[in-house]
Order: structure tokens, then C-alpha cells, then sequence
């Protein structure tokens, strides 16, 4: 039977992968738990990919490829999801890097997300909440799962501006409209400037990925709404700063008085392996009160690592306690929370503790 991009597509969903990669003149792969493996018997061409690639694009995308030489953009598979690309070039050689969106919108407990704390930051009814991290960490589930417990739980406009559109949303309590950037917005800023016509409640921003777009983000939450946005960062304290260090000098004191007001919490993740060879996020969860106001606006932002250690009473939480948690728990193995936190030794004396004693490491 001939390869065909439906079949690739089918491999990812029977495999529970989270990606594919198709390359010209290469067989294709599948990510299976952060690993790459080759798919038997899936070599194609170059002119076979190249196909597929313009097969998949409508004319707008077929120009911004033709512009850019990459391009990206989402697409239903029918009956078994939805999938985001990105298509370009590599030494001359089409490819295709394809995440794979379920229809079914995961909830917090699916996601092993802490529901509770999640869920109070999702029903402040105005102000800026990010969701940060690398690439692959899960950020757009997370955003997913809060656009959906506010959609079940309040009466509203709900706004996203997406680069492309991935979870579909279907109104519940509230009503939503999804702006896919490219097909019905040149830009960020543009749909940000006319989101504010549109009578939206809460505005839900795709990326934070230049000066314009943070500013027009500040400026719709300071005007009452609700915004939540991804960043690119790996933890709290590098996300606030890069909020800060993408103006100029003059601007930044201002700037921080105004993140300090509106920023209502702050979640960066890290996806890891678990012990059954499933995938697990590890959290630093940050939730605004009156020391973090402080610390951002007289710009003492490494105060708010010690200002997160100790808030648990908010349901902030560290990377550190978070996977020593997931070791405690049984879910993650003691090499891979040590490769994945943010200070070993921390973890480790932190694990001494809970065990009351020292413990030969090497050997564990």
C-alpha cells in the first residue's frame, strides 16, 4: 500500500506519539515520550514530501512559504484530530514537523496538572497570567485546559489569537471566537488593536514574541480583561525579566509598576519522562500576593525565588519541590528528576530530609 500523509498521521494517533517528522529523501519519524524513532518502510522522495506539503497548504499558506520558505498552520484529519505543521526547507529538502491536537480538550486532571490552584488563577476576572517554557513542554494543553474550565464556568466572550489555531473550542457558558493568525489577522498587533471593538472578556494570546505584542497585551489587561499568553522561557523569575528587558530603559520602571499590578500568576513547565514511559510536566508555579507585587516593582525579582519556596499556602510551587514530589509519588526516577531540576544538590538534600537521613546516592 502506498505511504500516504493520512497513514503517517494514523501512526502518531495508534502510537500515543506527540510528533512526526516527514524530510525529503529521509524516512519519516515519530516522537514517542521525548525520543525519535524511524517509522519501517516510510522513505520518501523529496518531490514525494514537497506533495504532501502543498497538498496540505490553502493559497495563504502557499505564500508565506513562498516568502519565508516556512510556514505554519493546522489541519483536521477528520476523525482522528487535528495537527499543527510546520513546513520547510533543509539543505534544499522539504519537511514537515507535525504535532499532533487531540479533538477532545484535556482537562487539568489529565494533564496531572494541580487542579485547584490552576483553576483560582483561571477565575481572576481581569489581569495577565502566563504560561511558559520551551518548545514541547505542553504549554498550549495548559493554556487549553483553563480557556476550558472558564468557558464551563463563566458567562463571557472568550478572544484567542492563535499562529495557528489548535484546540477547537466549542461555547458552553461563554461564547468564543478563535483568530487564526495569517488566514483572519495579518498579525498580533492588529488583532489585539481590533480586539478591543470586539467586546471580548477574556483574550487568549498565542505568543508573546515582540515588544508590540507584550505592550498591546498590558494594555488590554490594564483595560479590564483577562489575558493569558505563552512565553518562551524556562522558569518564573527569566519570564518576568524578559517581560521587563524587551523595552527600553526608560520604559522599564513603569513597566515593572504595571506587571506588578496585573500579572495574576506565572506557570513555566518542563515535560519529563515517568517511571511507566509515560510523560509527566514538573511545575514552578507562581501566584501574585503582596511580597511578589513588591519584589517586581522595586525590581528585586531573584527575591521571588525565595517568595515561591515559601508559598505554599498559595499554591505556588518551585521546579525542585515539584519533582521531588513526582519521586515521592513513584512517578519519576531519581536520575531523571536530578537531570531535570533546576538545583541537584537542593534536590537531593531535600530528599534526605523527607527520608530523615543520608542515603548513598550512587547506589539508589
Amino acid at each position: 500500500m502506498a505511504l500516504t500523509l493520512t497513514s503517517l498521521l494514523k501512526t502518531v494517533v495508534e502510537n500515543e506519539a506527540s510528533g512526526l517528522h516527514i524530510r525529503g529523501n529521509s524516512y519519516s519519524y515519530v516522537r514517542i515520550n521525548t525520543a525519535i524513532k524511524a517509522i519501517e518502510d516510510s522513505f520518501l522522495s523529496n518531490e514525494q514530501v514537497k506533495k504532501m506539503a502543498m497538498a496540505c497548504m490553502g493559497d495563504t499558506e502557499k505564500a508565506v512559504f513562498e516568502e519565508k520558505k516556512s510556514v505554519d498552520f493546522s489541519l483536521d484529519a477528520q476523525d482522528f484530530g487535528r495537527f499543527r505543521f510546520n513546513v520547510f526547507l533543509n539543505s534544499g529538502k522539504y519537511c514537515m514537523a507535525v504535532r499532533y491536537i487531540p479533538y477532545k480538550i484535556p482537562s487539568f486532571e489529565e494533564l496531572n496538572l494541580p487542579a485547584d490552584t490552576l483553576k483560582k488563577i483561571a477565575d481572576n476576572q481581569r489581569g495577565l497570567i502566563l504560561v511558559t517554557g520551551m518548545t514541547g513542554s505542553g504549554k498550549s494543553s495548559t493554556l487549553a485546559a483553563m480557556i476550558d474550565h472558564i468557558n464551563r464556568t463563566r458567562r463571557g466572550h472568550i478572544l484567542t489569537i492563535e499562529d495557528p489555531v489548535e484546540f477547537i473550542h466549542v461555547g458552553e457558558k461563554s461564547i468564543i471566537s478563535q483568530i487564526n493568525l495569517g488566514k483572519d489577522t495579518p498579525s498580533y498587533k492588529d488583532a489585539l488593536r481590533f480586539a478591543m471593538r470586539q467586546d471580548p472578556d477574556v483574550i487568549m494570546i498565542g505568543e508573546l514574541r515582540d515588544t508590540e505584542t507584550i505592550e498591546a497585551a498590558i494594555s488590554a489587561a490594564e483595560t479590564g480583561h483577562l489575558v493569558l499568553a505563552t512565553v518562551h522561557t524556562i522558569n518564573v523569575v527569566q519570564t518576568i525579566g524578559r517581560i521587563i528587558d524587551a523595552f527600553p530603559m526608560n520604559q522599564q520602571a513603569q513597566i515593572r509598576l504595571q506587571l506588578a499590578d496585573l500579572l495574576k500568576g506565572v506557570i513555566s513547565q518542563r515535560l519529563l519522562p515517568t517511571s511507566n514511559n509515560a510523560m509527566m510536566p514538573a511545575l514552578e508555579i507562581m501566584v501574585n500576593n503582596a511580597n511578589i507585587k513588591k519584589f517586581i516593582a522595586d525590581n528585586k525579582l531573584l527575591e521571588i525565588d525565595k517568595a515561591i519556596e515559601g508559598g505554599d499556602y498559595y499554591g505556588m510551587t518551585t521546579f525542585d519541590d515539584s519533582l521531588v514530589k513526582l519521586y515521592k509519588d513513584g512517578k519519576a526516577k531519581l536520575d531523571i528528576i536530578l537531570d531535570y531540576s533546576t538545583n541537584s544538590d537542593m534536590v537531593k538534600l531535600k530528599l534526605k530530609g523527607i527520608r530523615g537521613g543520608a542515603d548513598d546516592w550512587e547506589n539508589r
